[in-house]
């Protein structure tokens, strides 16, 4: 694409060289879809800012081993950074408070909490029976301590998952206030084939050990619609947004083996 908009090589210069090709392809099939959209899109206000449409792909391509798919950008300027989950407002996991169990920015981002209820139910800090505010503040009395295994920030949880080969991609990579999400997401769909395509065509190459699909809830609907998705294995459950995801078995044991709590060694 040789006329790309500028906001798009701005953001094509925050991924990984090893993507670019991939992140053409998939602008060329956005751009075959629907010709205007694209330029339409530089015209108007969307999240996230600051050229951080592409940052999922700031790992190399190589080094991807799970692909984490998102709904989209979070609503919010500071909390939408380009990558799936990841809510750019969120700096502390556990309260500071005395008594307190996770942070007031944890409490309401309702997915991140039961996804982090999820792991301490995984881990053995909590019972599927009892997640409450005093049975977390016990684990979290214990990880602020200084010499805690535990993480305690947001940003050290998605260095964590990045270290583990997650690519966070969400299924629209924009969030519009004056356009309907659906409708966005849609636009983007030939752009997530691409990525999947050239995902397939690297595996296929190293002979590492096939990349893993984790889709959430309507996402999972949406992206099984494309063949090249049935070419990868795939971790399907509901939303963490619902409660049930703190106990879904599936998830437990797929996290379990990661330790994404825990402090990497150096």
């Amino acid at each position: 694409m040789n006329t790309l908009p500028q906001f798009l090589q701005d953001a094509l210069a925050q991924a990984h060289p090893s993507w670019h090709p991939a992140l053409y392809q998939g602008l060329a099939a956005v751009k075959a879809a629907d010709p205007e959209y694209l330029s339409n899109l530089s015209g108007s206000h969307f999240l996230p800012t600051a050229g951080r449409l592409f940052a999922a792909f700031a790992i190399p391509i190589d080094a991807v081993r799970h692909v984490l798919v998102g709904e989209g950008p979070y609503p919010r300027e500071d909390s939408a950074t380009g990558f799936c989950f990841m809510d750019g407002a969120v700096t502390d996991l556990w309260s500071q408070e005395s008594g307190g169990g996770l942070s007031k920015k944890v409490n309401r981002a309702t997915s991140l909490r039961n996804f982090i209820k999820m792991l301490l139910v995984t881990g053995g800090y909590l019972t599927l029976e009892n997640t409450s505010i005093s049975a977390v503040a016990e684990v979290a009395s214990k990880a602020k301590a200084a010499d805690s295994v535990f993480i305690k920030s947001l940003p050290e949880l998605q260095e964590n998952l990045l270290a583990e080969g997650f690519l966070l991609l969400n299924a629209s990579l924009v969030f519009r206030p004056d356009v309907a999400p659906i409708k966005d997401a849609k636009a983007w769909l030939p752009f997530l084939q691409s990525i999947f395509f050239a995902l397939n065509k690297q595996q296929n190459r190293t002979a590492v050990k096939p990349t893993i699909l984790v889709l959430w809830g309507k996402i999972a609907e949406q992206l099984q619609q494309m063949p090249v998705v049935a070419l990868f294995q795939q971790q399907i459950a509901e939303h963490p947004y619902n409660l049930s995801f703190i106990g879904n078995k599936n998830m437990q044991d797929f996290f379990a083996p990661l330790n994404l709590l825990y402090k990497r060694l150096a």
